[in-house]
């Protein structure tokens, strides 16, 4: 099926997305690597620089030395002796200034010392210890990728909603198109059946099939209704639910097979809602022609009403063959459908009439293969 091979196809786009931030962040960590273990290389000549400071003496040529010490101008460093007295820092970033100085190497020594290195450097009668950490550039250098990724992050997010969002809209355009072409298609000769209707009436006048004839061309006419309702913002009025979800219960249970039967449990007092009856009895009849479908014209359908502090609670029951788990949200996308003559929109439309229109909930609720579904809409 179409929804399949999409949901490979995304499947197939997010690995690789994963692989290649995957690879980004292997590389960038291999090359952090290796800068780091330059810095240490560095900071063993610097160190040793150090060591020839402190044991020069008049004949010691320290031009080259100083040259070294002074060439750090990018890792921070401290430098104590063997009671880990501060002797020497060098790019902090928070330079020791004024009476608090000592306390501000301390702190500084001590974060260094937890999170970085050190080198041991002995010297006649003492020993000196170089603690430093990496440079700020390399730190960085570090931050970079997740920072990279999560820009390319949040732009494929946005990207991607921006296209389910136009999606979204071709969809809702070619609806509203479909539905009102179909509507329009449908009035001319609806219109000519009720007129002919009144033709064989005042004929045949007591012909007994006449009626039923006339009630299934208004529900003809409903239905044009319905599809010319699509698009447009529909009214809602505050109506018993009740006898709506009745009316169209036995309304589907004349025109099923004598081995289905529809029962309607309601509760004991009237359900108020906003609803708008012409839509919402679509919503009724869809899911009693998919229960029929699924219990192949024998078992039976269970509608009970109840109310709820949000509103209205409904749950339609069936003793059809059952849903997987794993179809629970996607028998409400456009298209799918396990007939093979179906076109998969009874379901989308019904979600879409619950939730756009009457800012409802419509849901599997619990399924099991060869036992029956459960439907649960909530009206607020």
């Amino acid at each position: 099926m179409l929804s399949e091979r999409i949901r490979k196809l995304k499947i197939f786009f997010i690995c690789g997305a994963i692989l290649i931030a995957g690879a980004s962040l292997i590389y960038s960590h291999t090359l952090i690597r290796d800068l780091y273990a330059e810095e240490v290389s560095k900071m063993e000549v610097w160190a040793e620089a150090m060591r020839s400071l402190t044991v020069a003496d008049e004949t010691t040529d320290l031009n080259l030395v100083l040259k070294v010490i002074n060439s750090n101008h990018t890792i921070p460093v401290i430098v104590t002796d063997s009671q880990n007295n501060v002797l020497a820092w060098r790019n902090l970033s928070n330079a020791p200034q004024g009476s608090d100085s000592l306390q501000i190497l301390r702190s500084q020594l001590q974060r260094i010392c937890q999170e970085g290195d050190s080198m041991k450097v002995e010297i006649p009668h003492d020993s000196l210890c170089v603690h430093y950490e990496e440079s700020v550039l390399l730190h960085r250098l570090s931050l970079f990728p997740y920072v990279q990724l999560s820009i390319v992050f949040v732009f494929v997010v946005i990207a991607f909603m921006a296209l389910m969002a136009f999606k979204r809209a071709e969809q809702n355009r070619v609806w509203v198109g479909l539905s009102r072409e179909t509507a329009h298609q449908l009035g001319t000769p609806i219109s000519s059946i009720m007129a002919w209707i009144e033709v064989l009436r005042e004929t045949y006048p007591e012909d007994e099939l006449l009626p039923e004839m006339a009630n299934d061309v208004q529900r003809l006419q409903l239905i044009a209704e319905r599809f010319s309702k699509i698009g447009s913002a529909p009214e809602l009025t505050v109506q018993d639910l009740c006898p709506v979800v009745t009316r169209v219960a036995n309304y589907m249970d004349r025109r099923t097979s004598k081995k289905v039967s529809i029962t309607v449990v309601p509760p004991p007092h009237p359900l108020p809602v906003r609803i708008n009856a012409p839509l919402f009895e679509w919503v009724i009849e869809n899911l009693c022609r998919n229960a029929v479908d699924a219990m192949h014209g024998q078992g039976s359908i269970t509608i009970r009403l109840s109310a709820v502090a949000t509103g209205a609670h409904i749950e339609f029951t069936d003793t059809g063959k059952g849903i997987p788990r794993k179809h629970f949200k996607t028998v409400f996308r456009p298209g799918f459908t396990t007939k093979q003559r179906g076109w998969g929109l009874g379901l989308s439309l019904a979600r879409r009439i619950i939730s756009k229109y009457h800012s409802g909930r419509i849901y599997v609720k619990s399924s099991e293969p060869g036992v029956g579904t459960t439907f649960a809409i909530d009206l607020h």
